[in-house]
Formats: C-alpha cells, structure tokens, sequence
C-alpha cells in the first residue's frame, strides 16, 4: 500500500531523506533517479520511532496538492528505478511498531476535536440539515460548470478539488499521547495556524462506522452512493492524475442515512490519496482534502466534552500551553 499511491511513495522518499548517509549525499531535486536508487539502496535505515514517523508523516501530507501536477519529489518517487528501490524502505516502515495505528479502525474511545485559533462560528445548523445543503450545493456546481466551463479538461481552470465532506461537521482524530491528537499535525492544505484548543469527543459505543481501509473501500462507497461531479472536477483531478474521464465522489447526505460516520485510515490515506481509484468502466473518484485518521460524523450526539487542552506551534512542535487561549471555542471546523 505505501507503494502505490503519491504520498505513501512521498513518505518513503521524504523518511529515506532523514537519514544521515542520503542527507550527506545527493539531495534529490540535485539528483537523477538512478543516483537517488543507488542511494536508497545502500544507506542504513534506523529504527523509525513514533516521534519521526508523526514527523515525517506531517511532512508527507503537507506537500499533498490536488489541484495541479505532482510536484517533483512525487514524481520522483514514482519513476520505476526510485520506487523499486523504495520497497526496501517500505518493507522496514511497515514492520515498525511506530506505524501500527496507521491501519487501526476508528479508536471510540480516543476521539479528539480540533479548533483552530481562526476558525469562526458558523450558524446553528444540524448535521442532517447541513448534509442536505452541500448535496443540493454540488448539484448547483455541476449544472453551472456543464454550463459555464471549459469542456476541454487540459484548459487552465480550477475549481472545488476537494472530495471530503462539509468541513463544518465535527471531524475528529485519535490522539497519540504526548504529541497530542493527530488532527493537530496532520492538516492538507493547512493556514499556517499557529495556536489551537482541542478537545476530547465522546463517541457512541453504537456508532455506525464506514470505515476507508483501502481504496477499494472508497471505490465502493462511490458506487453505492455515487454523485457525478465530473464537469466540476475534471481540470484539477486530470492534472493531479493525469486521467481523463467521469469522476464520482459519495454523495454524502446519502451516506448519512446508513452511517453515522466515515474514518479515512492513514494506511489508505497513504495509498489512495491524490490517485484516481476505479470506480466502474469509465468512472473513477479522488480522495482529497481529507486529512490521514481523521474520521468526519453525519450525526449530532457526538459532544465535546467541557475540558480543552490549548495548543501553541513552537518551532515545529505542537506544544501544550496557554498560548493557545486566543483559540475560538466554537464547534471545529476548518
């Protein structure tokens, strides 16, 4: 699975590079392909601890970017002479204790909220209500851009690349002791937030789980529940894949008459994120805008509970203080 998608490659690549013996040699944007395998052959992989594997996971996930090409360490990462040599890496990435989380199921009974020190209050409105919206909204998009765009999917166009649901509904992550939850580092596309308040969310014991394990998951959800974005997406996902064709995402109100949620594992993440993942003959879909573990939930009796914990970016750490106390205290979104 770390093999086949963009940024499990990337992470593989981006953890290589935290070694010593390639740091020492050629960087790999100074590099070709067969020097950076050469390389990745011969360097000594340490023992990949839980601190560097977050680490190296956040750097993975910031440099993901649907909206237009790979950028050059994917592609590097993605020619036959790298990722053959990557599998060496791969294979000692994924007998590390430190990954074990990454294919684990929703963890109940550790579900954390992330408030971001911008985030505003959005009006009161409920999960089903506002499932409602969006879908009638991306109905709206795609009758206006069958209209109105260019039906040439090389044009120079961009628009809605992401395929998550409504980032107003509570989303949580599971939290990895000290560093805190994994909602605070894991961020696509983030702000460049500084300061946050999160939160302990109590989960019901009940809750229906869809659970994105792999993309086959994925691409089962978008055949059960299927909403044609294709007019919508088509520019910025040909451009991140390179495919040309329908494109599908889950219709998300309809999701939420079966499930009370859905959890994007971070093993999936990894292998499916950014790539066009089959849905049928002539249709295909993208996971994208969707953070590593982090579950979204179709449903209002998932609470946070009173007691936050405030959080400030020291450097690069995600440290516990009070310089997070300007943080908004409202329902998370982002």
């Amino acid at each position: 699975m770390l093999l086949s998608g963009w940024r499990g490659r990337r992470f593989l690549l981006e953890y290589a590079c935290r070694s010593e013996a390639l740091a020492a040699g050629v960087e790999p944007h100074d590099a070709t392909p067969e020097s950076v395998a050469a390389l990745l052959d011969e360097i000594p992989l340490a023992d990949l601890d839980s601190e560097t594997a977050l680490r190296t996971l956040a750097d993975t996930v910031t440099f993901a970017r649907y909206w237009q090409e790979p950028d050059g360490e994917d592609m590097l990462a993605a020619t036959p002479v790298v990722r053959a040599a990557l599998e060496r890496v791969a294979g000692h990435v994924a007998g590390s204790r430190a990954v074990g989380w990454w294919t684990e199921p929703l963890a109940n009974g550790d579900q954390h909220a992330v408030t971001w020190n911008t985030d505003w209050a959005p009006a009161p409105m409920g999960a089903a209500d506002r499932l409602a919206l969006w879908s009638t909204e991306v109905r709206a998009e795609e009758r206006s851009a069958l209209k109105d765009r260019p039906d040439d999917h090389t044009a120079s166009w961009s628009g809605t690349w992401w395929s998550a649901p409504p980032s107003d509904l509570t989303h949580t992550a599971r939290s990895l002791g000290q560093h805190g939850p994994t909602g605070l580092w894991l961020v696509e596309d983030d702000m460049g937030w500084e300061r946050a308040v999160t939160r302990r969310v109590g989960v019901p014991a009940d809750a229906r789980v869809f659970e994105v394990d792999r993309p086959e998951a994925w691409a089962a959800l978008c055949r059960e529940f299927p909403l044609d974005v294709t007019a919508q997406k088509w520019h910025d996902w040909y451009r991140t894949t390179g495919r040309a064709g329908r494109w599908v995402l889950p219709d998300w109100a309809a999701v939420a008459a079966r499930y009370d949620a859905v959890h994007l594992t971070a093993a999936a993440y990894l292998a499916a994120a950014g790539t066009a993942i089959p849905v049928g003959d002539d249709t295909a879909s993208v996971i994208a805008g969707w953070n590593p573990d982090e579950t979204f939930w179709f449903v209002d009796t998932v609470r946070s509970e009173p007691d936050a914990t405030a959080w400030a970016l020291d450097d690069e750490d995600w440290v516990p203080g009070p310089g997070a106390s300007g943080a908004s205290t409202t329902q998370p979104g982002g």
